[in-house]
């Protein structure tokens, strides 16, 4: 097992160290340090306007960038935060408690170093955990069959609907938009035209690209663009001398980043409970457990280490069902699975045997990313600040136009503007009335593989629909249709008949989304 381990590592080093896939990584991680840097720009809306890229990207490139976007993201985020107090993604809404006041304080640079290094720590776990568990999870995967996949689906498509932002009814409901819009075109096994409304133009159904564009693009920005309030700039002075901690500082915040690395790392193995979901857990858990509880909120440099090296562990550990399952945690997930799609490459337990290069040439290059975060955030951290005086009347005009080149490039044709103009309106709509996008690209993406394995398991059991609930011959897939009964049933509870004050963290600064 080791040593299996070891020798693919060593393929996946030769891939990801391919001068292509080097340079690859290196954009993804550049553009990712700055989505995370900008406030007012998303992840999800970075790699949806990358994703026509793709089209013409060999498959290995495409993954490593959108994946090094993707964890990029979450080492400039830390910056806004911390200098700013200005979460622009969720996941650091809670490193602005301790890290804003440890600005003020003049040890922002400080908060900074810590951060940086705790990150790297947590990473660097969820690296090594993906390495020795997504071969587990494939190996005991291969025994799946149709209705074992199916019910795995379903739990995952649950999950992530339900433990999302706001209402999980609300979560559901947009799962379920995203189940029927992945129904639209053709027929998988008879062929025939479906929903389309007889236009020639969506025989093929609805692009990934035009929902991803349309949702996390368009829509996101007309939702943010007239709320980013002016940017004080007076605690960003930051040179690279300040931010090595001091011994004592840094012993005061290895354990917590310890601490947060696991909870992070747990956190990722349960479909839909991302990086925000385990940055608060591990915030939660180190003030309990402090023997100084009154220091958070003012300035401690637990409160900086735990949530952020949760965080990172998260973040790495999310690939892990989604390389080796095909089962996307979130948005982000199914955005770098719809590549992998584009490159017609089906992702799922085969994805490791028959493509090893995107599998273990994506976690070498993990290694390679982190490293190269560390090299470009700690010298360049004046660079970063600097930018963030960039004007956004300059860059939601050009984010817009990269979407409308983006969107034509793919078929070079209008309609898929149009389809794209239209799904952002249809978005901002449902914005405003409380509903999540997330949910939609997540069921989107998952629909026609839950369509083709439930009618598959049919099949093979002739239309009887107890397979799923066989414990002699079929105890998994049981198992997981058991699951999603208890998470519904849960949501239930706690939504009708648990009435307790939900407990918030006082002072927390708005994330803008």
């Amino acid at each position: 097992m080791m040593s299996d381990v070891f020798s693919n590592m060593a393929y996946g080093f030769s891939v990801a160290l391919q001068w292509q896939n080097l340079g690859w990584c290196l954009i993804g991680v550049l553009i990712g340090n700055l989505v995370g840097v900008l406030p007012g720009l998303g992840v999800l809306s970075a790699i949806s306007i990358l994703l026509p890229l793709t089209y013409h990207v060999p498959h290995v490139g495409a993954v490593l960038m959108l994946a090094g976007i993707y964890y990029g993201a979450q080492y400039g985020g830390a910056i806004c935060s911390i200098l700013l107090n200005l979460p622009c993604h969720p996941p650091h809404a809670v490193t602005c408690l301790d890290g804003f006041p440890l600005t003020k304080q003049g040890k922002g640079g400080t908060a900074l170093g810590i951060t940086m290094l705790g990150s790297f720590f947590g990473a660097s776990f969820g690296i090594v955990q993906m390495m020795f568990m997504a071969p587990l999870l494939v190996a005991a995967s291969q025994k799946f069959g149709a209705a074992e996949i199916c019910s795995l689906m379903l739990l995952g498509l649950l999950a992530g609907s339900t433990l999302s932002r706001g209402s999980a009814l609300k979560g559901v409901a947009m799962t379920l938009l995203g189940l029927f819009l992945s129904t639209v075109g053709n027929d998988p096994q008879t062929g025939q035209e479906r929903f389309n409304f007889g236009i020639a133009h969506m025989y093929e159904g609805f692009e990934i690209v035009a929902i991803a564009l349309g949702l996390f693009g368009i829509a996101e920005f007309l939702k943010t663009v007239n709320r980013m309030a002016p940017i004080n700039a007076a605690y960003t002075n930051v040179k690279f001398r300040d931010l090595w901690p001091t011994r004592a500082e840094f012993k005061l915040g290895a354990m917590p980043a310890v601490r947060g690395t696991l909870i992070g790392s747990l956190c990722s193995l349960i479909p839909g409970v991302g990086p925000t979901i385990a940055s608060f857990i591990a915030y939660a858990t180190e003030k309990k457990i402090s023997k100084t509880p009154e220091r958070f909120g003012h300035g401690a440099i637990e409160g900086v280490a735990c949530p952020e090296a949760a965080t990172h562990s998260s973040v790495q550990g999310d690939f892990i069902p989604t390389m080796s399952l095909g089962i996307p945690g979130d948005a982000v997930m199914a955005l770098l699975l719809s590549a992998l799609i584009i490159h017609n490459i089906q992702p799922g337990p085969q994805l490791v045997t028959q493509h090893p290069d995107v599998f273990w040439g994506l976690i070498a290059s993990f290694w390679i990313g982190n490293i190269m975060l560390m090299i470009l955030n700690m010298p360049m951290i004046g660079l970063w600040v600097k930018l963030l005086t960039i004007p956004y009347r300059f860059l939601y005009p050009a984010a817009l136009f990269f979407i409308c080149i983006g969107t034509y490039s793919v078929h070079t044709s209008m309609f898929g503007v149009i389809q794209t103009l239209g799904i952002g309106l249809v978005g901002i709509v449902l914005m405003q009335l409380g509903f999540q996008p997330a949910p939609v690209l997540l069921g989107f993406v998952l629909g026609k593989q839950l369509e083709e394995t439930f009618r598959r398991a049919m099949t093979i059991s002739r239309g009887d629909l107890g397979v799923f609930v066989d414990w002699h011959d079929h105890w998994i897939a049981a198992l997981f249709l058991s699951l999603s009964v208890i998470l519904i049933g849960s949501q239930i509870y706690f939504a009708f008949f648990k009435k307790t004050k939900s407990t918030t963290f006082e002072g927390l600064p708005s994330t803008g989304h």
